[in-house]
């Protein structure tokens, strides 16, 4: 769906979305598909790529937002749909930090020797959560799914550092309000629309960009690494603005750094994993390559990690 898509349903137009956001597409979800509808399709992908078989998999983790039901989780929905083992599965909602969070869970099981084999994935149908008639937000959100498999690795690759954190003090500057035990489902509610994303865009953009150039620095410092060490940093894609003024401030030149906003929105949890992959089909991660990412979510929420492929 492009921006000018929008421009007929709301009072915006390509200039005003690509100058404030950099976002010039986004792709939506079918009617019908839900987030472990996609999961399934990413992660028969990674699998494959990955080349294992389903019943290798130890453990399941999905990081949404945007989950098929309350419960069960939308881990086992995938593990159904896939007809997969019988295996701990389970969902995480740490809204875009989702995917960092579940690579860092992962890693850990793995380390521990809880499991030897981890499906992390990340899928958002946000189209289904924006308020249509919101110009301010809308426009900036996609939808998609991601997926990695998890092994242990030999010698000086994979996850050499990782850092997260939170702050549920500024949860209130992007919620949803309605649809959990706080504030139940109600005619009133409905009406209102605080089933969509709210968001107070100035506030969460200071805290993002502190955040995230915070999340990346610890990561590289705890591999001990510098922005010079990097090959390819890969941020969550919010916002172009979000994206350079994290990099100036970390140090981390525009051209080691991976942008897809305009092509795919913010997908929330899903953009990272998303990103990964398109960077690895165009070339820029191959073997030797030594990735930085960070996200910055509702919550609020972080997270950073050094990867070596």
């Amino acid at each position: 769906m492009t921006n000018d898509d929008w421009s007929k349903l709301v009072d915006t137009s390509d200039e005003w979305i690509t100058t404030r956001t950099g976002i010039k597409e986004r792709h939506f979800a079918a009617p019908g598909q839900a987030a472990s509808d996609l999961v399934k399709i990413a992660a028969e992908k990674a699998l494959e790529d990955a080349g294992i078989d389903k019943d290798e998999i130890d453990v399941i983790i999905v990081g949404t937002v945007n989950a098929d039901n309350n419960y069960p989780s939308t881990g086992n929905w995938v593990q159904k749909k896939m007809g997969m083992k019988p295996v701990p599965s389970f969902d995480i909602s740490a809204a875009c930090s989702s995917f960092l969070y579940g690579l860092i869970l992962g890693d850990s099981l793995i380390k521990s020797g809880a499991a030897k084999t981890v499906l992390v994935s990340s899928a958002e149908i946000m189209s289904q959560i924006i308020d249509w008639e919101d110009r301010n937000t809308c426009v900036l959100f996609g939808d998609g799914a991601g997926s990695a498999v998890l092994r242990e690795s030999d010698g000086e690759e994979g996850i050499l550092s990782s850092c997260w954190g939170a702050d549920g003090n500024l949860g209130d500057l992007l919620v949803q309000p309605a649809g959990g035990s706080a504030m139940p489902p109600t005619e009133e509610t409905l009406a209102r629309k605080l089933h969509t994303v709210h968001m107070k865009g100035n506030e969460v953009f200071k805290h993002a960009v502190l955040r995230m150039q915070e999340a990346s620095m610890k990561a590289m410092e705890l591999a001990n690494l510098s922005s010079e060490d990097i090959d390819l940093f890969i941020p969550h894609q919010a916002n172009l603005r979000i994206i350079d003024a994290t990099i100036r401030r970390a140090k981390i030149p525009l051209e080691k750094t991976y942008i897809t906003v305009d092509k795919i929105a913010n997908m929330s949890g899903a953009t990272i994993p998303v990103s990964l992959d398109m960077a690895r089909r165009e070339g820029r991660i191959k073997e030797g390559t030594t990735v930085l990412t960070s996200a910055f979510g509702a919550g609020f929420t972080w997270g950073g990690l050094v990867i070596q492929f």
